[in-house]
C-alpha cells in the first residue's frame, strides 16, 4: 500500500517535471519569434 509520503514526492516530482517543460518551452528558439511578437503588441498603435 502507498502511504502519503509517496504520493507526496511522486507529486512533488511531477510538478518539478512540468515546471522544467514548462522552461525549456519557453526558452526554446522555435518560439522566440511569437513572443518577441507578443512582447512589441503593447507598443504598436492602431
Amino acid at each position: 500500500m502507498i502511504d502519503i509520503t509517496t504520493l507526496r514526492v511522486a507529486a512533488t516530482v511531477a510538478c518539478f517535471v512540468v515546471f522544467i517543460g514548462i522552461v525549456a518551452w519557453a526558452y526554446s528558439r522555435r518560439n522566440a519569434e511569437d513572443f518577441q511578437e507578443a512582447a512589441r503588441l503593447p507598443f504598436e498603435q492602431d
